[in-house]
């Protein structure tokens, strides 16, 4: 059998100070261990892969280590680090609220909660996704929320906050995590890269990165899959190939013919892209994130704004030359009616063909308003 470990897995932050994206909250955490101004419910919201388990792992690790650092991280050489490393702790619970949802499920946890730690200060539960917790569990669980012996700690963690109830919320303290941003995504890639003795080009790795969508577990999941692809030299080309990604560069022509008003060339080139497999709506979104790039662009104070690679970016600066501000949102505005009239339309490759020869005659229509 293969002793292949994911990298979400092999990878996850053992301590504060390795948890990527989430600053704030960690020093925040940190903070309250060494001022002994613990809460004793927690509420960890945000969407998916941005670390809220992982971080209840580590805040339930740190405060039951014997002998923290003076950075208040964990030792991992106590008996209690120990015995959490190798997934025998006795202090900390974690269950799956979805699949425990019912008030039996809730009524077993409110008995275990009276028994003390046997290591440790505290015994610390962590309730994931929350909110699929039934109503009557909901209502079981309150009071034990309110009134929690001293020493058990509740970490809740969920991706729909909106489905908590209030009273829950007003028991918790409660931390918004954040998307991971891409540049911190790509910086973290590049790290394992270099760790598993993959050659990889900063492009192809801020492409996972991007299409993570600010989830770094999704992001491992994507790298583990194009290393499976391309073995240990991954090259932008063979990612957007693995991922089935639009390459940068057909929006750059495209827009190329746009200004030179070949109506033609343009109708070609989305041919290609369909004959190729990519879906018509994907497309559009695509070509208006292009023009919003362009947009962007057109000022030097907002470029930063843009998360792509450097060499993209100076393309989309060049490109931004050629195009006037109002021409820009003309573009925009058509791309986002065509965008919202796709999925009513009996005909969506004349739909967008429809909207690209609009895009071709852009300029013209504005000469036409000046004369």
């Amino acid at each position: 059998m293969s002793d292949f470990v994911v990298s979400a897995r092999k990878y996850r932050p053992q301590t504060f100070d390795t948890v990527v994206g989430q600053k704030s909250i960690s020093t925040t955490l940190k903070s309250a261990i060494k001022n002994k101004h613990l809460a004793q419910a927690f509420l960890f919201c945000g969407s998916r892969g941005v670390g809220k388990t992982t971080i209840a792992r580590i805040l339930a690790k740190t405060i039951n280590c014997f002998s923290p650092s003076e950075n208040i991280e964990a030792c991992d050489t106590c008996e209690s680090c120990i015995s959490f490393n190798s997934g025998n702790s006795l202090g900390i619970f974690e269950l799956d609220a979805a699949s425990n949802s019912g008030i039996d499920d809730m009524r077993v946890l409110i008995e275990q909660v009276r028994i003390l730690p046997q290591i440790g200060k505290f015994k610390v539960y962590i309730l994931d996704e929350v909110h699929g917790l039934s109503p009557a569990a909901f209502n079981a669980f309150l009071k034990t929320l309110e009134e929690p012996p001293k020493h058990a700690i509740f970490i809740l963690a969920t991706t729909e906050k909106h489905k908590v109830i209030p009273t829950i919320l007003s028991r918790c303290q409660i931390f918004d995590f954040e998307r991971i941003r891409v540049k911190d995504i790509a910086d973290h890639l590049t790290v394992i890269a270099a760790k598993e003795g993959v050659t990889a080009e900063p492009e192809a790795l801020h492409l996972i990165a991007m299409k993570a969508d600010g989830a770094l577990r999704d992001a491992l999941s994507i790298f583990d899959q194009a290393v499976s692809f391309c073995g240990n030299n991954l090259t932008f080309k063979d990612v957007i190939e693995n991922l089935h990604v639009l390459d940068y560069d057909y929006y750059f022509r495209l827009v190329e013919f746009f200004l030179a008003e070949d109506i033609a060339s343009s109708l070609l080139l989305f041919n290609e892209i369909l004959e190729k497999g990519f879906d018509g709506q994907l497309f559009l979104v695509g070509l208006a994130d292009h023009f919003r790039s362009l947009l962007i662009c057109k000022d030097s104070r907002t470029v930063s704004l843009l998360e792509v690679p450097d060499s993209v970016k100076e393309r989309f600066s060049e490109q931004a030359k050629a195009w006037q501000m109002n021409v820009i949102m003309r573009a925009l505005f058509a791309l986002s009616k065509a965008d919202t009239e796709y999925k009513q339309s009996k005909n969506h490759r004349l739909l967008i063909e429809v909207a690209l020869m609009q895009m071709c005659s852009l300029q013209q229509e504005l000469e036409k308003k000046k004369d």
